[in-house]
């Protein structure tokens, strides 16, 4: 360029991005913003890439737009919506380095299109090739072509930050990833791959896929003939459930579900499981039914003005109609001249539209 301009970055864009610093996660990784910043890039060549162009003078345009791909002008664009104004790593790096990313814009990118490697690895240094690690991007375990021999994620994988150490899939363990975790038995390993497969449900650990191949068994089975058999909790002579529960036996478990509320202990689900009836309850045709305690021939609401009202498992007492309860007795409802008035009116206008109905029927 002819001339060195002032720096894209707004004064108030800063000014933004300096008050998000303190909403900013703190473990965000250089390598990140600079990958992210990279896709923004692309992303603003693309929306700029045909701007204010469509018209029908193509010689012209191919002309001007040939000048405007490569412009300062085009560059300020892209540059300027790089970050968000609350993105304080993002709006940091493209303040530090905006002189790198202006010369490759001008002077590199044909020879090194790639930007994430150019600049991201090469230039300011903040990334690593894949499978590589570290300030010096050493190779992961396992060598940057198959970290972890394929069964894991290197630490620090593609950053100049982490140690290399594998973090091991589930079926794998190891410092390598070449070992096989409990619950699953190899089926390929040399001294550079290993394929690790699920052991059966019953099995702890195994060297085969069966229940025949189990080393060990999970609780919740055990080692029969030579193989893992569920153990059937229910069956114990000490019973796993409470009184109100009966036992559901499951592969491995089981569980314990709560008693039809009108049994007294029971042994499956429903009333026509239980052991005894509850209280409230008798046994009528084959099953614990509700006892109507109001069909009697004694009395159980004894107060005057009282009637019994039938519930499941028990009863209640109340005041009959026209009787509410006051101090423990069932008194009449008194009524002011009012309350008698409205209620003639409501009966009158209820008399008046039953007859009005009829009529137009």
């Amino acid at each position: 360029m002819a001339e060195r301009r002032p720096p894209v970055m707004l004064p108030l864009l800063w000014l933004l991005a300096l008050c998000g610093a303190a909403v900013t996660d703190p473990e965000k990784k250089p390598c990140e913003t600079c990958r992210q910043l990279v896709d923004r890039f692309h992303k603003g060549l693309e929306l700029t890439s045909k701007k204010n162009f469509g018209g029908g003078n193509t010689a012209w345009e191919e002309r001007t737009l040939s000048k405007y791909e490569s412009s300062e002008i085009r560059l300020v664009e892209i540059i300027e919506n790089l970050c968000d104004s609350s993105d304080f790593e993002c709006n940091l790096m493209v303040e530090e380095h905006e002189e790198q990313i202006e010369k490759w814009w001008f002077k590199k990118r044909n020879k090194y299109p790639d930007l994430v490697k150019w600049f991201c690895i090469e230039t300011i240094e903040v990334c690593c090739p894949p499978g590589r690690y570290g300030p010096d991007c050493l190779a992961c375990i396992g060598g940057s072509e198959r970290p972890c021999h394929g069964n894991g994620f290197c630490s620090g994988d593609g950053t100049r930050r982490g140690n290399g150490a594998c973090n091991c899939k589930v079926e794998y363990t190891g410092p390598f990833c070449l070992e096989c975790a409990d619950g699953y038995f190899s089926s390929e390993k040399n001294d550079t791959h290993a394929v690790c497969i699920a052991c059966h449900e019953s099995c702890k650990t195994c060297d085969g896929p069966s229940s025949k191949g189990c080393k060990d068994c999970k609780e919740g089975w055990t080692k029969e003939d030579d193989s893992c058999v569920d153990v059937d909790e229910c069956a114990a002579e000490k019973p796993p459930c409470t009184e109100d529960q009966y036992c559901l036996n499951t592969e491995g478990s089981f569980s314990c579900k709560r008693c039809d509320e009108s049994c007294a202990g029971c042994s499956d689900e429903g009333p026509h499981k239980c052991k005894d009836c509850a209280a409230g309850y008798v046994y009528e045709e084959d099953k614990c039914t509700d006892l109507n305690e109001c069909d009697t021939s004694e009395a159980v609401c004894v107060r005057d003005n009282e009637i019994c009202v039938n519930t499941s498992g028990s009863y209640i007492c109340v005041c009959s109609g026209g009787f509410e309860e006051q101090d423990g007795k069932c008194v009449e409802i008194v009524k002011t001249d009012d309350e008698e008035v409205a209620e003639q009116n409501i009966s009158t206008n209820a008399a008046e539209d039953s007859m009005a109905v009829h009529e137009d029927l």
